[in-house]
């Protein structure tokens, strides 16, 4: 080969490295500037792999990506813990489960907990969340304990978002109710599940309207038609839930809690390809 063919070679090489390097670098700062910008939490429920223990829950959470998870009391621990609920640990039970977490150093800083009939049951969970160290509680507390929880909140220095099912199963299932409660309860804020107001006649842009300002998280879940509480969620993108609007409403709100995927349905052998794909397509959406 001459010098002159080697040179054009050499010459070629450096060239289209620089330009990928060049092009890797835009669409690099791109991504950034399109985190920055959002600033929402994007994480996941673990009743989303509810079908596993605790242990296994957190390695299909850490398989996703992502690094926010949100957990939930009723959960088994696994057979290291005689496969007891979450609810029924002990505080070194509890310090068990936190330290596979921070081993994946993986950020729980939200729970759900079911609470119950008296004080003292709310009193146990809220215990358990504090264990965990996480900043707010989900959960759907009874209208005769909208005190006590709120005082509760207040003296564990953890919030409480009020979290929707449908109209037969939930207190909560309309946005008013949820204003009634927050009213007097400095403590209380709101986690709407997007997929369950469909089920209820209820437009979920609509719903978070009216929740503004008042929103620590959001669960993220689709459904196929509205007024049927009989149907489960589909993946993300695939029902009548309008996403790019609820997107666009969430940034002009200026949101910027805990976006939480979560998927009742149980999908064979897991719901790992599901979430993932999930986290393709809000990526789509907020490019």
């Amino acid at each position: 080969m001459s010098t002159s063919r080697r040179l054009t070679l050499l010459f070629s090489l450096i060239f289209s490295l620089f330009y990928t390097i060049e092009l890797w670098g835009q669409q690099r700062a791109q991504t950034t500037v399109s985190k920055k910008s959002q600033k929402w939490k994007l994480g996941v429920s673990l009743y989303t792999f509810s079908h596993v223990s605790f242990p296994e829950q957190l390695a299909y959470a850490d398989s996703t990506g992502l690094e926010y998870i949100e957990g939930f009391v009723f959960a088994k621990a696994g057979t290291a813990l005689k496969d007891s609920f979450i609810v029924q640990l002990s505080p070194k039970g509890i310090s068990t489960l936190k330290q596979g977490i921070d081993k994946k150093k993986l950020k729980m800083e939200s729970i759900y907990i079911i609470g119950g009939k008296k004080v003292a049951d709310w009193k146990r969970d809220f215990e358990i969340a504090k264990n965990f160290g996480v900043k707010y509680v989900t959960a759907e507390p009874p209208r005769n304990l909208w005190d006590s929880v709120d005082s509760l909140a207040h003296l564990y220095g953890i919030k409480v978002a009020l979290h929707n099912h449908w109209k037969e199963t939930s207190i909560y299932w309309h946005p008013d109710s949820v204003l009634v409660a927050l009213k007097g309860h400095p403590n209380f804020w709101a986690c709407p599940d997007i997929g369950h107001y469909p089920k209820s006649g209820i437009n979920p842009i609509d719903a978070i309207k009216k929740l503004k300002g008042r929103m620590l998280g959001v669960h993220l879940k689709d459904i196929n038609e509205y007024n049927n509480n009989k149907i489960q969620d589909v993946p993300l993108g695939t029902g009548v839930i309008n996403f790019p609007l609820l997107f666009t409403e969430l940034k002009k709100q200026k949101f910027k809690g805990y976006l939480i995927i979560e998927r009742d349905t149980k999908e064979l052998p897991s719901n790992l390809q599901s979430v993932k794909k999930a986290i393709k397509y809000i990526n789509e959406q907020n490019h």
